[in-house]
């Protein structure tokens, strides 16, 4: 998507931030547009969605913000102002900005061995915080996660391009993982959404997919293999250090990163 212009920002959101001083573009998400804003008063991150998919993805990563901000102590950003323009497709969310460049981004620059496995190990350590803490009931669902889950993945299979197959979602419809106790998860955590500065987390952005869930699909996305991170065994070992337990083997893995996760 081409970035936003401030022509485009809705009315709402720009009486919120009362005069624009700048707008800067970071490293774009695949089903976003992101700007980093700045106004007399502070730094935000501007997120705009284009159609149904993408919209719902942000309205839902809204609701989940709003819930575990009220609720939690993770560090994650509060929602400022969110818009949605149903006429045009389009969805926008004024979101604080976090303080931090992204682990993936920190690993690549980082020489220092042992500065990569502080890295590394906060990493796990904040996926087990957010295992760890009571998930709000109102992301509860009834239905068990992986069912909802699968459910979904043959709504995008029939509506939307994804990467996976017909024959791919039978197999993982058939074969199942043994159930696994449900945590709050988030849902897409890789080292793109997690932030860092001097090896300290900051902050957990992009919560689109937080819910009640099982805890070994954020652990899978966490460890696959990127350059310069996790193409070692050493750094999944130190991530589980970090996690404090190896909740997933290697067939686990395989169901979530190269099955399930093809059709999101």
């Amino acid at each position: 998507m081409l970035p936003i212009r401030i022509e485009e920002i809705p009315r709402e959101i720009q009486e919120y931030l009362n005069k624009i001083n700048s707008i800067s573009f970071p490293r774009q998400g695949h089903s976003s547009n992101v700007g980093l804003i700045e106004n007399n008063q502070e730094i935000y991150a501007l997120k705009r969605t284009k159609g149904e998919l993408n919209c719902a993805l942000l309205n839902r990563e809204v609701t989940v913000l709003n819930c575990l901000t009220q609720k939690t102590k993770l560090p994650i950003p509060k929602v400022k102002s969110f818009v949605e323009q149903v006429s045009e497709k389009e969805s926008w969310a004024l979101i604080e900005f976090l303080e931090g460049e992204t682990v993936r981004a920190a690993l690549y620059n980082e020489k220092s061995k042992g500065k990569r496995h502080e890295i590394i190990y906060n990493f796990g350590n904040i996926l087990r915080q957010i295992h760890s803490t009571p998930c709000p009931s109102e992301l509860i669902s009834e239905r068990p996660w992986l069912d909802e889950k699968l459910c979904q993945a043959g709504l995008n299979l029939k509506k939307y391009t994804v990467d996976g197959t017909g024959e791919l979602l039978g197999k993982i419809k058939s074969f199942k993982p043994k159930e696994y106790n449900q945590t709050l998860i988030h849902g897409d955590f890789t080292i793109d959404n997690v932030l860092v500065s001097n090896g300290v987390i900051t902050g957990v952005i992009d919560w689109g997919g937080g819910a009640y869930g099982d805890p070994r699909f954020d652990v899978a996305l966490a460890i696959r293999p990127k350059p310069n991170a996790f193409e070692d065994e050493i750094d999944k070992q130190i991530f589980f250090e970090g996690y404090g337990d190896k909740i997933i083997n290697d067939n686990e893995y395989d169901y979530f990163v190269k099955g399930l996760y093809e059709f999101f």
